[in-house]
């Protein structure tokens, strides 16, 4: 007999034998003991998690005759168990998805089942049915015969037609935690005699991805590639993930003084073919691991070999600079999609780590009283009789103090040496706002709005790339002369965009994108709807602010840290070898 995969072999046969999901199991095992069986049921989540499975399951106890359901040994069960039972059909929807092969399952239903109690139709990736096919059965799942059951299948629940949804129960299986895929995968090895070190599971569990079927065919995959005896080593070997202990020592090595171990350790992996998303992920998820330790020494969420790496490699690291690291990764991240050299961007990353000043940063707080208006007013849901202040010409050169028309803004942090200015959550005076409405004009927004239409095209510009990403996902609240007011999805992207406004500034990125250097300023979408609101209601009054005159200063973006001469000043006798 030809070899079977393990996750062929091994897939459950019974209620008992599933891995995860108990909540799933015990609502049917309740709904079978009562006889309380609905009509049409959708299994929804990701792959691997046991939807085709306990499908199969259910219908076999519901169709078994033996005293303990599902008993393995009636007709029924044995038929089941081999695929040919005559009452149980698996459909897959992907290949079987039209109009025509509905009509042919609808005919099929009306026939009263051959040997078991119930007609079972599993409908695999129902998702992939056409709109026609699914309003064609719509019918059927209604009110079919009393001896008919469907089971639905799918991982995205999200483009079944509601009609459907709400003629079915709905379980939605949730991932295989960690623990059960290793549980179920030591029972796997010792029944396949297969040698395999604790540390090698732990890491093919967390490979799955709560999949028990992937975990399985990790499995198989290392121990095609090391039969006698499944080491840590080998599957690090064979998916190019470093080890933890490695990542630690790469930790250590992030200073100016041990850089070169660093860099040469990084090009080795890379060489070997290792995943170097994998290890930006790895040294993230290291890193908020230490930081959780820092909080919780006693937590479970950290095995003991883990906290002993952390102890010794990241512990010695202030817990401040290990956030920051943690951000400037986080940002690689995001960065590597669409990086036209992935080493490069990695090895400026951990250069910039490695620069990082050891000492901690202390706050000072920023004066606003000489510049900030006087008793501003925020825009508020429950404002009522207003009573405005009408705001004169304000002129606001490029990089210019943007606090003169904030108003509660966060204390914002001035750490030491050079380095720039933490974010704080930027907001604007009311009058101020109402002034960009006031000046703004349709023909503006809409010539802007269709050249924004080009910002992805800027995504791989070195040096407009950022200003381009912190502009997706926004939209034009307002647009003027030489300034637009857009809308953001939350505070975070808000802040986003008027710190690099002020800090940089957007004018040259504008003048690229839409023909003409324009300031950038922007409020959430919960805050434009507010000061719409206050625009009707002071226009009625007759008491909006005029105009604001916005001075330009076109310059051209500032560069980046040269993290090279950077090196060489901090490390005199630093090599750098060009390629």
């Amino acid at each position: 007999m030809s070899y079977q995969a393990l996750y062929r072999k091994y897939r459950p046969a019974s209620f008992d034998e599933i891995v995860g999901q108990s909540h799933i199991v015990q609502t049917l095992k309740n709904a079978i003991e009562r006889d309380r069986i609905g009509h049409a049921y959708l299994f929804c989540g990701p792959r691997g998690t046991g939807k085709t499975s306990i499908a199969k399951i259910f219908a076999r106890t519901l169709n078994c005759t033996g005293e303990h359901k599902p008993c393995m040994v009636c007709e029924n069960c044995v038929q089941s168990l081999n695929g040919s039972h005559p009452d149980i059909y698996e459909i897959d929807a992907a290949s079987n998805n039209g109009v025509e092969d509905v009509r042919s399952l609808i005919e099929q239903v009306g026939y009263a089942p051959m040997i078991g109690k119930y007609k079972i139709y599993i409908i695999d990736e129902v998702h992939m049915m056409t709109s026609a096919a699914f309003n064609a059965l719509l019918k059927t799942i209604e009110e079919p015969p009393e001896h008919v059951i469907f089971i639905f299948a799918t991982t995205e629940p999200n483009k079944v037609l509601p009609t459907i949804l709400s003629r079915c129960q709905r379980y939605d299986f949730s991932q295989v935690s960690e623990q059960d895929i290793v549980r179920r995968l030591e029972e796997v090895c010792k029944a396949e005699s297969i040698d395999v070190e604790e540390d090698a599971l732990e890491l093919i569990a967390q490979l799955a991805q709560g999949g028990m079927r992937d975990a399985l065919s990790i499995l198989d995959q290392c121990v095609a590639y090391e039969p006698g005896h499944l080491s840590l080593s080998a599957v690090r070997e064979i998916y190019g993930v470093v080890q933890t202990e490695e990542i630690g020592k790469l930790f250590e090595n992030l200073t100016p003084d041990h850089m070169n171990e660093a860099i040469t350790f990084v090009e080795e992996i890379d060489t070997k073919g290792f995943d170097m998303k994998r290890l930006v992920a790895d040294m993230i998820s290291l890193l908020k691991d230490s930081l959780l330790y820092d909080m919780a020494k006693n937590t479970p969420l950290i095995s003991k070999k883990k906290r002993e790496i952390i102890e010794k490699s990241l512990a010695p690291i202030p817990s401040y600079k290990r956030v920051n690291m943690a951000g400037d990764l986080m940002d690689l991240c995001n960065k590597l999609g669409y990086a036209s050299n992935m080493m490069d961007y990695i090895e400026t990353t951990l250069m910039k780590m490695a620069l990082y000043e050891n000492q901690m940063p202390v706050p000072q707080s920023r004066d606003f009283s000489q510049s900030a208006p006087s008793a501003p007013r925020p825009i508020s849901e429950n404002r009522t009789n207003p009573q405005p202040q009408p705001a004169k010409n304000r002129e606001v050169n490029r990089k210019s103090d943007l606090s003169a028309i904030f108003w509660n803004s966060d204390v914002s942090r001035e750490t030491s040496g050079n380095r720039k200015k933490e974010k704080s959550e930027f907001r604007f005076t009311e009058d101020f706002l109402l002034s960009l409405l006031v000046g703004a004009n349709k023909d503006f927004k809409k010539s802007d709005n269709d050249h924004m239409a080009n910002l992805d095209s800027y995504l791989h510009d070195m040096k407009l790339a950022k200003f381009a990403n912190a502009l997706k996902g926004t939209q034009i609240g307002a647009s003027g002369p030489n300034y637009l007011l857009l809308s953001t999805a939350g505070a975070l992207e808000k802040d986003q965009i008027n710190y690099l406004q002020e800090e940089e500034g957007f004018e040259y990125f504008t003048d690229q994108l839409l023909g003409t250097p324009k300031k950038v300023f922007a409020i959430t979408r919960n805050e434009l709807k507010q000061l719409i609101s206050a625009f009707r209601t002071r226009s009625e009054a007759k008491t909006l602010p005029e105009k604001t005159n916005i001075q330009i200063e076109l310059k051209t973006p500032e560069s980046e840290l040269n993290v090279e001469e950077e090196l060489k000043k901090r490390i005199p006798n630093l090599i750098i070898q060009d390629d």
